[in-house]
């Protein structure tokens, strides 16, 4: 077998003379291309005149298209994440930071608050009129006058001493935003106050239990202001509470239970525990008691609802023939006070 390379003698039959020169001739675009000639591509497309390229603005769109718009664009984009990058969120100051040496802190006016505080204005426990009502929300004024006892029962708080039964009602007519619209919330509330080691059974000389059914010692009842007043009795033109024997009722009106009252400023809660405390300690036979020494906390069986300076309780209490003589008018002010025993 024959193989034809370059620099061979012509294949038999064809003369020397017949055999094409060596040149570059051989790889211009339409030449023949001969045996024993290496392949090769043509650098010129077929049928194209070769392309000069333009120079300037038009000559680098005419080359380039839109990659030459594209370029200042991701530049751009570049530099911006970069920035964004370096630069801490909020200029790189928190709460609790301020301008260190060197930075530049860019001023700014910042938006003006929706709401602001307004703190409570400091009571002169002697001389305010503490008895007012303080403002708050409104509050259910006229019930039904009667009464829906809240199911349930607890265990025995106290470890000695009398026994004392009772249940827990709420009056037809009372709000249910009145007392957070949670009856067995509300008479927990009430549970936790009574078996508070602060509380009554913490002398050691009774204990308390809720149960069930109608054989109780009392009633815990909320009741609108208008069924407090038909119990209760108004004489002190200002909101009060009250135990009234005949019905077996711990009264405790709504308007203080929603409100409070003056001396305890915005402590609610601890309004709340005072007043049954108080109401509860008229169940056991102990009546009303004056300030016993100035500057310390108040008996629980102050009539704190109006006050704990007894000059303006003891003033409040010449029109109530049953509290006459109750608080001496001494000059005498404590401060207020929720519990009947001293924490131990």
């Amino acid at each position: 077998m024959n193989r034809t390379t370059q620099g061979a003698p012509p294949p038999s039959g064809v003369p020397s003379g017949d055999r094409p020169p060596l040149s570059e001739d051989r790889y211009r675009r339409g030449g023949r291309r001969t045996a024993g000639e290496p392949l090769a591509a043509s650098w010129e497309p077929a049928g194209r005149r070769p392309r000069r390229r333009r120079r300037g603005v038009r000559g680098l769109v005419a080359n380039y298209g839109w990659r030459i718009y594209a370029v200042p664009v991701l530049l751009v984009l570049t530099a911006l994440v970069v920035l964004d990058t370096a630069t801490p969120p909020n200029g790189g100051a928190g709460e609790a930071d301020g301008p260190r040496d060197g930075d530049r802190v860019a001023a700014s006016t910042p938006a003006a608050p929706s709401a602001s505080e307004k703190p409570p204005v400091e009571i002169d426990l002697k001389n305010f009129p503490t008895a007012v009502l303080p403002d708050g929300p409104r509050y259910s004024e006229q019930g039904a006058g009667t009464y829906q006892v809240v199911p349930g029962a607890t265990e025995r708080a106290g470890g000695g001493g009398r026994l004392y039964r009772y249940n827990i009602a709420i009056e037809d007519g009372v709000e249910p935003v009145d007392y957070g619209g949670d009856r067995e919330a509300f008479a927990r509330t009430v549970d936790s106050f009574l078996a508070d080691p602060r509380s009554w059974v913490g002398a050691g000389q009774v204990s308390m239990q809720r149960v069930e059914g109608d054989d109780v010692d009392f009633t815990v009842s909320l009741s609108t202001t208008g069924t407090t007043h038909a119990l209760c009795g108004f004489s002190i033109q200002f909101e009060s509470s009250c135990w009234h024997p005949p019905s077996g009722r711990v009264v405790i009106n709504v308007a203080r239970w929603v409100r409070g009252a003056k001396a305890y400023g915005n402590d609610i809660v601890a309004y709340r525990t005072y007043a049954i405390n108080h109401e509860v300690g008229h169940v056991l036979g102990i009546q009303h008691e004056g300030c016993k020494e100035n500057g310390r906390p108040a008996p629980v069986m102050m009539q704190q609802s109006f006050g704990v300076a007894n000059d303006y309780v003891a003033q409040l209490n010449t029109v109530d023939a049953s509290n006459r003589n109750a608080v001496p008018a001494d000059g005498k002010v404590c401060t207020p006070n929720p519990f009947p025993v001293a924490p131990q």
